[in-house]
C-alpha cells in the first residue's frame, strides 16, 4: 500500500506535524474532562470480564487503555509509529503494535488471533485505502474467536457510504447484527450521520 492510497499517511505527508496535532487534540480534550471513553464502554458491556480485545487502528490508545483498566487483555495495532509510541508512553500495559490492518496477521507476530471483540473506532475505516477495505474486514474477521464480534464506527461524508461499507462487510463474510447511530446505543435510521455496526 502506498502513502498516496491511505488518507492518514497522505495527510502526514502533506502536513508533517499532523500526528503531533492529533495527539495534542486528544490530550487537550482529556484535560477539559471530555468523555473520550464512549466506544470503550460499549465494548466493555459486550464481553465477559478478562476478555481478549483487539483495538484495530488504536491511535493514541485511549479506547484500548480504558478496556485494559477494566481488566481486559488488550492488543492495539496502528499504522502510525508515532501514535503507537504515544500509546506506549501514555498507556503502559496493553500490547501496542505498529502494523497495517490490510496485512494483519497477529499469529505471525506471536499473538493469538481468537479475540472476543475487535473494536475499530475513530473513523479508521474511512482512512484506509479504498482498495484494501474488504481485505481489512476479512482479516479482522479472521482474528475473531468463536462468538466474537467486530464493532466499527465512523461518520458520514468521509468518502465511504454506509451502504457500501455494509456491502463490503458482507463480502468479507461478516453478518451485521446491530446498526446504531451512536456509541451510546441510539438506533440507526436512514437520516443518521454516524454508523456504529456490530458484526459477527
Amino acid at each position: 500500500m502506498t502513502q498516496e492510497e491511505n488518507a492518514w499517511l497522505r495527510r502526514k505527508a502533506e502536513e508533517p506535524g499532523h500526528t503531533r496535532w492529533y495527539v495534542q487534540r486528544f490530550r487537550d480534550l482529556a484535560a477539559k474532562g471530555e468523555d473520550l471513553a464512549g466506544e470503550a464502554r460499549l465494548i466493555d458491556t459486550m464481553v465477559p470480564r478478562g476478555a481478549r480485545i483487539l483495538d484495530a487502528g488504536s491511535g493514541t490508545g485511549r479506547v484500548g487503555a480504558f478496556l485494559a483498566a477494566a481488566g481486559h487483555e488488550v492488543v492495539g495495532v496502528d499504522l502510525d509509529p508515532e501514535l503507537v509510541a504515544v500509546a506506549e508512553q501514555d498507556h503502559p500495559g496493553p500490547k501496542w503494535l505498529v502494523g497495517d490492518l490490510a496485512e494483519l496477521d497477529l499469529p505471525a507476530a506471536g499473538v493469538k488471533a481468537d479475540f472476543d471483540a475487535i473494536v475499530c473506532a475513530g473513523n479508521v475505516m474511512t482512512f484506509v485505502a479504498p482498495a484494501t477495505r474488504v481485505e481489512i474486514l476479512r482479516r479482522l474477521r479472521a482474528h475473531l474467536g468463536t462468538g466474537g464480534r467486530l464493532v466499527t464506527g465512523f461518520g458520514a461524508g468521509r468518502g465511504y457510504a454506509f451502504d457500501d461499507f455494509l456491502a463490503d462487510a458482507a463480502a468479507a463474510g461478516l453478518r451485521a447484527d446491530m446498526l446504531l447511530a451512536t456509541w451510546d446505543l441510539r438506533p440507526f435510521t436512514p437520516e443518521s450521520d454516524f454508523l456504529v455496526a456490530v458484526f459477527s
